[in-house]
C-alpha cells in the first residue's frame, strides 16, 4: 500500500481497520489525538469542535463526488432514501381499457372478467362521454412504499488516520 494522504479514503475489503486507519462509521474522534485530521474535515461530519470531530459515516451509502452546482448535495450532506411510496402523480401516464365481448352473457356473475352484451338491454346510443360511474371500479395498490436501493455489495470504506499532509 502506497502512503496515503491523510485523510483519504479508500474501500477495504476486511470487516476491520488496519493500523492507522479507521471505519468510516461516523464516530467521534479526539481533536487533541487526531488535530492534522481535524484541521481538513473540522465539523463537517459532526463534533462539537472544541474536543471532538467525527469521521464520515458511509454505512450504508454510496459516496457520490462533489461540486458546487445547485442540483449537487452540499459537501458531507447524506441524501436519497431507501425506501419510496410513490405518489399517483408519479406514475406514468397510463389507462386501463375497458374489456368486452360482443357476444351475449351467459353467466349470472362476472367471473370470466369480461362484460357480454346481454338480451335484455337494448344497444346504447351513441352520444357524448360521460365518466363511468367511480364506485363501479376499486382503487389498486396498497400505498405501500417499495425498496428503492440499487443492487449493491457491501464493503468497508477506511479513512487515513496517518500519513501526508495534502
Amino acid at each position: 500500500m502506497s502512503t496515503p494522504y491523510l485523510g483519504e479514503i479508500r474501500m477495504f475489503a476486511g470487516t476491520f481497520a488496519p493500523q492507522g486507519w479507521a471505519l468510516c462509521e461516523g464516530q467521534l474522534l479526539s481533536i487533541s489525538t487526531n488535530y492534522e485530521l481535524y484541521m481538513l474535515i473540522g465539523t463537517l461530519y459532526g463534533g462539537d469542535g472544541v474536543t471532538t470531530f467525527a469521521l464520515p459515516d458511509l454505512r450504508g451509502r454510496v459516496p457520490v463526488h462533489y461540486d458546487d452546482s445547485e442540483d449537487s448535495l452540499g459537501l458531507a450532506v447524506s441524501g436519497g432514501t431507501e425506501n419510496v411510496t410513490l405518489l399517483a402523480d408519479e406514475l406514468p401516464a397510463h389507462t386501463h381499457p375497458p374489456y368486452a365481448s360482443m357476444y351475449n352473457g351467459n353467466a349470472q356473475s362476472p367471473s370470466g372478467a369480461v362484460w357480454a352484451v346481454s338480451p335484455n338491454y337494448a344497444d346504447g346510443s351513441a352520444g357524448a362521454p360521460v365518466a363511468m360511474n367511480g364506485q363501479l371500479l376499486a382503487n389498486a395498490g396498497g400505498g405501500w412504499p417499495h425498496n428503492n436501493v440499487m443492487p449493491s455489495l457491501p464493503i468497508s470504506f477506511i479513512i487515513s488516520l496517518d500519513g501526508l499532509f495534502p
